[in-house]
C-alpha cells in the first residue's frame, strides 16, 4: 500500500484537538462520516488521524507492521492519506459467539473472553486506549474520533471506553449522527440527549442527519424543530447516495439476506454464502463494482444452479459455521452445485471448510475437537496459535496482486495443486505457495483476503470460474478507493457546514 508521505513522530508542542463523531445507534453512518471528515481536513493540509478506542467487528485488516486492526479505521486512515497504525484502533473485539470474542490488543490477539470477563477487565484497558490516543495527538494536527453503537446505552455507560467518556478524556466536542432512513429521527436525537447525564449532554455540539431521501426543502421545518427543541445546530442533512462505494464497518449491512431469484438469460450472478460468523465481507466489494456482474449474499439454503459462481467467505468461527452449513441444508446444495460443474471459491475460513477436516485441538474457537469438511478440496486444517497476520504480495499464474492474511492455524494439502505463489510477507521476500485447486479447477481456495482488489486479478478469477464477456474497471486497489473518498468528501462538503464544524476545534487551513 502506497500512501502520501505523512510520517508519524512529528511531535506537536501541544496535544492536537479531537473531534468525536458519535451515533444514536449502530449503522447510522458514523464511520463513513468520520472518513469524510478525515479526507476534508487532510485536503486542507492538516495531518489528520482517525481513532476508535474499541471496535467490535470481524471486518479487520493488517498494518504494514503485520498487526491487526479494524477495517473502518484503515478506511479512515486511507481517506486521510496516512498509513494505518494500531494506535488508531488499540482494542479490537472479534465476536466468536453470541457471548464471547477474540480480543486483539494493539494489533495482537491475546485470547478469547466472554462479554462478562471482558467487562470485568475493561478498566485495565482504559490506560492502553488513552495512551494510544495521546500518541496520535502528539503526532498529528487533528484526531477524528469515532464512537460505537449508541452513545446513550445507560446500562453500559459506566464501563464505556469508546463514546462520551473517551470524548471527555480528549476534551472533544461531539457531533451526534442520526439515520433518518430508519425512521424516528426526532426521537433518535432528542431521546439520545435525554438519556445522557448533563455533563455528557453539554459536550454534544450539534447533529448530522444521515441518509435522507427526497426533497431536502421538505425537511426544513424538521431541522427547525430539532434546533428549537434542543438548542443545538443541525450541521447538515446528508442525502442518500448510490454513486459512492465505501467499505462498511459492520456486517449489519448484510443481515438477514433472503433467497434470491437469478435470471437465466445469460447474465452473471455470484452467490456469497452468508455464514453466521462471516468476516471481511468487504473482500467482495470490488466484484460488486463490475458492470454486468451481480453479487448476492444468501443465507437461506436455495438451489444454486443459476449462479455463475459461489463463494464461501471468511469466518471467525470456522467449525461452528461449517456445522451450520451441514445442519441448515447448505452442504448438499453446495456440493450438488460443484458436482454439476459449478465453480466454488473459498476465502480464508471458507477455504478451510472446503477441505476434508478442520481440527481444533486446543479449543481456540470453542470446545476442542474436529469437524468433517465439505470435501471439495484435498486439504486438512489444524487451528493453532500464533495468529498469522501479514500484508502479502502474490501472483496467480503470473498475474500480480497484493492482499493480506489473517487466520489461526495451518492448512496442509494432500493433493490438487497450489493456487498462488507468495513473493512477500510484511515487506520480507519469501518463496511460498498458498491455497489449493481441484484438478478439474471447479473448486479453489486461498487464505488471501483482498484477492479481488486488483483489476487484473478480478479478470483472471472471472476467467477461472468461466465468466466471460465482462469488462473489468481499469482502476483498482488504493487508486480506486481514493476516487471514492474524493466523491464522499465532495458529497459531505456540499451538504454539511464544514466551516462551522471547524470552529469547534479551532483549526485553520494549512493550504492557502
Amino acid at each position: 500500500m502506497v500512501l502520501p508521505d505523512q510520517t508519524r513522530n512529528r511531535l506537536n508542542p501541544s496535544p492536537a484537538p479531537c473531534l468525536a463523531v458519535l451515533g444514536t445507534g449502530s449503522d447510522v453512518g458514523k464511520s463513513v462520516i468520520a472518513a469524510a471528515l478525515c479526507r476534508i481536513f487532510a485536503d486542507r493540509g492538516l495531518r489528520v488521524a482517525p481513532y476508535k478506542a474499541q471496535n467490535m467487528s470481524n471486518n479487520s485488516g493488517v498494518t504494514p507492521e503485520g498487526l491487526e486492526m479494524g477495517r473502518a479505521q484503515i478506511v479512515q486512515a486511507e481517506a486521510a492519506g496516512i498509513v494505518p497504525h494500531v494506535d488508531m484502533n488499540p482494542i479490537l473485539l472479534k465476536p466468536t459467539s453470541d457471548v464471547g470474542s477474540q480480543v486483539v490488543l494493539l494489533g495482537e490477539a491475546i485470547g478469547n473472553q466472554t462479554a462478562m470477563d471482558y467487562h470485568q477487565k475493561k478498566a485495565r484497558l482504559v490506560q492502553t486506549a488513552n495512551e494510544a490516543l495521546d500518541r496520535l495527538r502528539s503526532d498529528y494536527d487533528l484526531v477524528v474520533m469515532e464512537g460505537a453503537g449508541s452513545c446513550a446505552e445507560v446500562n453500559l455507560m459506566a464501563h464505556d471506553i469508546v463514546n462520551l467518556p473517551m470524548a471527555e478524556y480528549a476534551d472533544a466536542p461531539v457531533i451526534l449522527v442520526g439515520d433518518i432512513h430508519r425512521g424516528g429521527i426526532f426521537a433518535q436525537l432528542v431521546g439520545t440527549l435525554d438519556c445522557l447525564p448533563q455533563h455528557f449532554r453539554n459536550r454534544v455540539a450539534g447533529f448530522i442527519i444521515n441518509r435522507f431521501r427526497g426533497d431536502l426543502r421538505l425537511f426544513a421545518d424538521g431541522v427547525q424543530w430539532i434546533e428549537e427543541r434542543t438548542g443545538l445546530p443541525v450541521f447538515g442533512v446528508l442525502p442518500w447516495y448510490d454513486h459512492i462505494r465505501i467499505d462498511p464497518e459492520d456486517s449489519v449491512v448484510i443481515e438477514r439476506p433472503r433467497s434470491v431469484f437469478v435470471s437465466t438469460d445469460g447474465s452473471h450472478a455470484v452467490a456469497v454464502i452468508r455464514i453466521p460468523h462471516i468476516s471481511n465481507f468487504t473482500d467482495f466489494d470490488p466484484l460488486r463494482g463490475v458492470t454486468g456482474l451481480t453479487v448476492h449474499f444468501v443465507e437461506t439454503p436455495q438451489d444454486l444452479s443459476a449462479f455463475s459462481a459461489v463463494i464461501l467467505p471468511g469466518s471467525k468461527n470456522t467449525r461452528f459455521d461449517l456445522a451450520w452449513l451441514k445442519t441448515s441444508g447448505w452442504e448438499s446444495r453446495i456440493t450438488a452445485f460443484n458436482a454439476g460443474g459449478g465453480r466454488i471459491t473459498g476465502i480464508c475460513g471458507g477455504y478451510q471448510m472446503m477441505g476434508t477436516r478442520v481440527h481444533d485441538p486446543d479449543g481456540l474457537e470453542g470446545e476442542p475437537g474436529a469437524t468433517n469438511g465439505l470435501n471439495l478440496l484435498p486439504v486438512e486444517t489444524v487451528l493453532q496459535a500464533p495468529k498469522t497476520t501479514t500484508l502479502s504480495r502474490f501472483s496467480w499464474n503470473g498475474i500480480q496482486g497484493t492482499g493480506y492474511e489473517i487466520h489461526m492455524g495451518q492448512t496442509r494439502s494432500h493433493g490438487g495443486k497450489s493456487l498462488l505463489v507468495v513473493h512477500e510477507r510484511n515487506g520480507k521476500a519469501v518463496n511460498d505457495t498458498d491455497g489449493c485447486a481441484q484438478d478439474n479447477g471447479r473448486a479453489i481456495g486461498t487464505y488471501m483476503h483482498g484477492l479481488f482488489d486488483t483489476p487484473a486479478m478480478i479478470a483472471h478469477w472471472l476467467n477461472a470460474v468461466g465468466i466471460t464477456g465482462i469488462e473489468v474497471p481499469v482502476a483498482g486497489g488504493l487508486d480506486a478507493k481514493m476516487q471514492q473518498y474524493n466523491l464522499l468528501a465532495d458529497h459531505v462538503r456540499c451538504h454539511i457546514d464544514v466551516e462551522r464544524i471547524s470552529t469547534l476545534v479551532k483549526i485553520k487551513n494549512k493550504k492557502q
